[in-house]
């Protein structure tokens, strides 16, 4: 069987499709290649809030019917919006396909925006920014953005801020879609027991009819960094650090060697090495994350954890220390040989989270134009040295030229 079959529409659209056998479900949707750094100061926030005003009416459906339609044959409706993504997804039974397929070409393409829905759904989205402000771990981590990518679309809420969510009106979705949608750089992923002559019929009976669409939209290029430090009192009981700075892109070749360099560092796995020092030798903290994110022209490199105030410094020197360590000493071979075979098995493990998969393929096609399969990445994992985890330690982990944001108690 095949990794994946790839279909490509006359208007551009693209569908992916990797067929699984011992499932019933399909999950599916459409990602396109928009998001919050494509807004500018004055319309921050419309990504966002398109992603909400999808599901609030159509030409041929009221919001009741689409929020219906799949969740009363027990399949799921969801969306999201990232720096540089929306993606309106379903998982279903099999035998609901079609219906999810129609439904979410519906939504993608053929939303109205109606102007009291617009106002209504204003008032959930201001309390969703309100529910992030109120949680310091998320807060932090959109501060830490704003402040690694000052000045820069990057940097910027993906909910937006209150004066202009406070103002959009139909127009401006409009207005918003037609300056960046392109049909080129959208993608139908699905994953599933289903042939793909069955995908690529519904492909053309629902998608086939939309229009080329061509976008002269360029993104900003983020070229202007200076590392920053900021100390903000909060109403927080820990004190909250985020340390890091911007990093590779999703087509830089160190890509993949550096994110198993940063999930040796502080990777979900409970022997990452930060995990190690700080919380099992030290009892500093609860938790500690190392992040890896990729964009399409740079990337970002962030270590996230809480301590009591007393301790921040304690905790700083130590993740500078185990940066260090791994500028100056090479890993040793079965270091990297563990390091090799943890990071495949996470790479495995999530392989099998279907949703996830069928996510992850649509968005690797937007990217980078193709999908590797997993036994290439194994394969590209195991040709990693040792000294190239050490030269890009040496390149990445110079502490000096981290930014640094800490919230302590007010």
């Amino acid at each position: 069987m095949k990794d994946y079959d790839i279909y490509t529409l006359s208007n551009g659209i693209r569908v992916i499709h990797k067929q699984v056998t011992h499932t019933k479900i399909i999950h599916c949707g459409f990602i396109l290649d928009v998001g919050s750094r494509d807004e500018n100061i004055h319309n921050q926030g419309i990504a966002h809030f398109w992603e909400h005003m999808a599901f609030k009416g159509t030409s041929k459906r009221k919001a009741y019917h689409i929020m219906n339609l799949l969740e009363s044959h027990g399949g799921e409706l969801n969306a999201y919006t990232t720096k540089e993504k929306i993606t309106f997804y379903a998982s279903v039974l099999q035998n609901h396909f079609e219906k999810a397929f129609d439904l979410l070409s519906d939504i993608t393409f053929d939303s109205i925006f109606p102007e009291k829905q617009i106002a209504n759904e204003r008032q959930v989205i201001l309390e969703e920014m309100a529910m992030y402000k109120d949680s310091p771990d998320d807060d932090l981590q959109d501060e830490f953005d704003d402040l690694v990518f000052r000045n820069h679309p990057l940097g910027m809420n993906i909910l937006g801020v209150k004066s202009t969510v406070d103002k959009f009106k139909k127009d401006d979705f409009t207005t918003f879609i037609n300056q960046n949608i392109d049909t080129e750089r959208i993608v139908f992923s699905c994953v599933g027991n289903m042939s793909f002559q069955t995908v690529k019929k519904l492909a053309d009976k629902y998608i086939g009819h939309i229009p080329k669409i061509s976008s002269s939209r360029k993104r900003i290029s983020f070229n202007s960094y200076i590392p920053q430090s900021k100390v903000v009192e909060k109403n927080v009981l820990q004190s909250l650090c985020a340390m890091g700075l911007p990093t590779y892109s999703n087509n830089d070749e160190r890509r993949l060697p550096f994110y198993m360099l940063v999930n040796i560092l502080g990777g979900p796995g409970m022997n990452s090495r930060l995990n190690m020092e700080l919380r099992e030798k030290h009892g500093l903290v609860y938790t500690v994350d190392a992040n890896y994110s990729s964009f399409s022209d740079t990337g970002l490199f962030s270590i996230f954890f809480g301590t009591e105030p007393k301790q921040m410094k304690k905790s700083i020197d130590v993740v500078k220390k185990e940066l260090k360590k791994l500028r100056l000493t090479p890993l040793g071979n079965k270091q990297i040989h563990v390091a090799k075979e943890q990071l495949k098995g996470q790479l495995a493990m999530a392989e099998e989270n279907n949703v996830g998969l069928m996510l992850a393929i649509g968005k690797s096609l937007i990217d980078r134009g193709y999908i590797d399969s997993l036994e290439s990445i194994f394969n590209q994992i195991d040709n990693v040295t040792s000294k190239q985890l050490q030269d890009l330690a040496n390149e990445m982990f110079d502490d000096k030229l981290f930014s640094y944001l800490t919230y302590t108690p007010d």
